[in-house]
């Protein structure tokens, strides 16, 4: 059972069995042209929020080295949300402030966004820390979420990366992730996985 938070925006509610860190083993298989990378890592993910309307996610993966330390691999930043257009009730772009005032949304109004599959339409930017940033578009439906790259932009000394696919789900308990990736001159095709605890 789920206990969903009372202090956050409606608009969080379908993303709020998220909230918290999670961290746990994760297992690495890509080939790319004659090269196979492989190998286990260790991955830490947060999702929480601020009071607004998006989930601040981030997210640190590494590997251990032959004496012990700590060899990163990756870190991401970035917000997560529901789908919906811009209301003058919502602040930005950049520092701008609402263009109106009104009441908080509330529960019906997320509610009137569902879509035809049962879920809600969701919308991620996530920035690594290599130089790539990405945009995702998905759903989010029960303890489940399905992303898939509609954007992809790369700074001009990131490495080849053209889209990606990420699931999370809820699984007794735990958080199970899968990240395939078009990379490195590599049709899209599966990348990494994880089963994540709620850290305490």
């Amino acid at each position: 059972m789920l206990d969903l938070p009372t202090d956050i925006a409606a608009d969080l509610a379908p993303l709020s069995w998220l909230l918290g860190v999670w961290e746990g083993p994760g297992f690495l298989d890509y080939t790319a042209g004659d090269t196979r990378f492989s190998g286990e890592f260790t991955h830490r993910v947060s999702f929480s929020h601020d009071g607004g309307d998006h989930v601040n996610y981030s997210a640190d993966a590494w590997t251990t080295g032959p004496a012990g330390d700590r060899i990163p691999l990756v870190s991401e930043v970035g917000f997560w949300r529901l789908a919906r257009p811009a209301l003058d009730t919502d602040a930005g772009p950049a520092l701008l402030p609402p263009r109106a005032a009104g009441p908080a949304r509330r529960a019906d109004d997320v509610e009137a966004l569902r879509n035809a599959a049962g879920g809600f339409d969701i919308q991620a930017q996530i920035v690594h820390s290599d130089g790539v940033g990405e945009l995702y578009l998905g759903q989010v439906k029960g303890p489940r979420v399905d992303l898939a790259t509609d954007a992809v932009v790369r700074t001009a000394g990131a490495r080849e990366y053209a889209a990606a696919t990420r699931m999370y789900g809820l699984v007794e308990g735990d958080l199970l992730w899968a990240w395939d990736i078009a990379a490195l001159g590599t049709e899209l095709r599966s990348h990494a996985s994880a089963r994540l605890v709620r850290a305490p």
